[in-house]
């Protein structure tokens, strides 16, 4: 199971198989409390309800955002081939194609996903794989190259030396990736479904994919930020177009700070309350759902600092 809250926590709650993320697909979508053990918290057994609300709102939420990204990186590509000359450093034309790449890359992938909460998982386990392998693909690639469009004026123009970086960032985000695939797989109850992680919380293939989603999430653009701050030339490409690019960032920084509390609660670094268990679930979902948005707030945001 994605989390298994042990007997020996404190304080005392009612214990739940698996505790989830918006887009981890868990065998238990409903709770039972026919199938849960209730231990004694002052009298009143906490009860997290995520489950119900997940499979109820995920699929509509993610079919909407597909919709809407759909047609923002469609008007991108457009704007991208109508007026060419329009889009300078760091802001640059290769950089924008590479991120709307990117961006349809992840939305594509969130229909079989909405499918898969909904009426379950029946693609295999090899397809979940590949599903998260591509997920996580597209997630480090736009990283990797809003870094590298931030710091560097590599992507002034499309020549072989910024032919082969962007060779090494889809490359390098393709090897982040793969301890996403490996951690991933499918449960069978109640229903198939495809989990993020189907391997223990300390396992070294999800261990090495929680510090490579951290460093993203986290680490790199705390380093960019200082970097910027403390080198007056790096601050030369700082204008609205590159924060435009830092909404990447900047929706997905929630989400790994939930990453990391959540590693600390399932390895029981930290005690979860009973509010805790209630209600950190939708924490940890309404963030990630805050990250979903980059596909389709991401075309929008360059169309417009493209017509300012």
């Amino acid at each position: 199971p994605d989390a298994h809250w042990s007997h020996s926590q404190s304080p005392s709650i009612l214990e739940s198989e698996n505790s989830l993320d918006l887009l981890d697909i868990m065998g238990n979508l409903s709770y039972d409390d026919s199938n849960m053990t209730s231990l004694d918290y002052n009298a009143a057994p906490c009860h997290n309800q995520y489950c119900p609300l997940f499979q109820r709102v995920a699929p509509t939420f993610l079919a909407v955002t597909c919709a809407a990204a759909t047609l923002g990186t469609g008007a991108l590509l457009v704007a991208l081939a109508k007026r060419p000359h329009a889009w300078g450093w760091p802001q640059s034309r290769a950089v924008v194609a590479q991120l709307a790449v990117g961006m349809g890359l992840f939305a594509a992938l969130l229909p079989p996903v909405a499918v898969g909460i909904r009426q379950g998982w029946w693609l295999g386990t090899g397809l979940c794989r590949l599903t998260y392998l591509l997920w996580h693909w597209s997630l480090f690639m736009q990283g990797l190259l809003v870094g590298s469009s931030s710091c560097s004026t590599a992507w002034c123009r499309w020549d072989p030396r910024s032919r082969r970086l962007a060779v090494a960032v889809w490359v390098g985000a393709l090897l982040l990736a793969t301890p996403a695939a490996l951690a991933s797989g499918t449960v069978a109850a109640p229903e198939t479904s495809c989990i993020r992680r189907s391997v223990d919380i300390l396992s070294p293939a999800y261990l090495l994919h929680l510090s490579l989603c951290l460093c993203l999430f986290l680490l790199l653009p705390v380093v960019l930020l200082v970097a910027m701050l403390a080198m007056p030339r790096l601050r030369v490409g700082w204008e609205a177009r590159v924060g435009v690019s830092w909404l990447f960032f900047g929706l997905w920084v929630p989400y790994g700070v939930g990453l990391a509390v959540d590693f600390l609660l399932h390895t029981q670094l930290l005690q979860p309350t009973c509010g805790t268990f209630e209600h950190f679930d939708y924490v940890l979902g309404l963030s990630e759902g805050l990250g979903v948005l980059h596909c389709c707030l991401g075309p929008a945001a360059l169309l417009a600092a493209q017509l300012c």
